[in-house]
């Protein structure tokens, strides 16, 4: 049952003391491909080191909302010199994380707008898709999308919105990340909405070290634990654990430009 984790925060210190035997474990569990986030211009080395050591792992390098005190004007100029550097590289797969976090105290909205719409801007000039962060702000995002009409489209990550807001995504041709949030019993919502989702509009992640699974409850996240977070949204959606890794391997694929 071979899959993709399509969001990963890899390179954070929880995994310093042992990153290797969890890559060694993913690929025992058929975790074949990994992709780790970048969210501000310091850990972007970092992540694409990784990217360049480590087989199973891919790299995204993009600036992030919850960090917008860390970010200064001329990190979107270093970003674009990032990209152009990295050009046609197989390792770089994608701008993100970037977004909109309504969900923190006293957001900045206008400050996180322009930035994300200058990485929209980079986006469309690199011609790589998106991963997007969207928390308490469905309906800013997807009219940002509208206007932008990017060349390549995404994900939204971790996405735990309506039926109607997952509807605006998916007609506006982007991929749903699920993962952890969806299997805790209390996810009523979560629940109803991937009754209602098309498997082609799905793609799994765990956001590791972030949103563990109900089954790994007060553990450290890890994409190893990818494979149980496929059974368990299996199940809910009642359908084989087979069927959604599958869809969800194919998807991804799309998303990446991956054969």
């Amino acid at each position: 049952m071979p899959l993709i984790d399509t969001h990963t925060h890899l390179d954070f210190d929880p995994f310093d003391a042992d990153r290797g035997e969890v890559l060694a474990r993913c690929a025992t569990a058929g975790v074949e491909r990994v992709l780790v986030l970048g969210v501000h211009q310091a850990n972007w080395d970092r992540v694409w080191q990784m990217a360049l050591n480590e087989p199973a792992v891919y790299g995204a390098l993009g600036l992030h909302p919850v960090f917008l005190q860390d970010h200064r004007p001329e990190h979107i100029d270093a970003l674009r010199d990032w990209l152009q550097r990295l050009r046609g590289e197989d390792k770089l797969c994608a701008i993100g994380e970037i977004g909109l976090d309504y969900y923190i105290e006293n957001p900045n909205k206008d400050r996180q707008q322009e930035l994300l719409e200058a990485q929209f801007d980079l986006a469309n000039e690199f011609e790589l898709p998106v991963l997007l962060h969207v928390r308490r702000a469905h309906a800013p995002m997807i009219a940002a999308l509208k206007r932008y009409k990017l060349k390549r489209t995404g994900i939204a990550h971790a996405f735990s919105g309506s039926w109607e807001e997952a509807r605006e995504y998916i007609k506006l041709g982007y991929k749903l990340g699920l993962g952890g949030a969806g299997t805790w019993p209390q996810a009523h919502r979560m629940h109803r909405v991937l009754q209602q989702l098309p498997l082609e509009s799905i793609v799994l992640e765990t956001d590791a070290p972030d949103i563990t699974p109900h089954s790994h409850a007060g553990q450290r996240n890890s994409p190893e634990f990818l494979p149980d977070i496929c059974r368990e949204l299996a199940e809910l959606r009642g359908i084989s654990p087979e069927e959604l890794a599958e869809a969800s391997y194919l998807n991804s694929c799309e998303v990446f430009g991956w054969k």
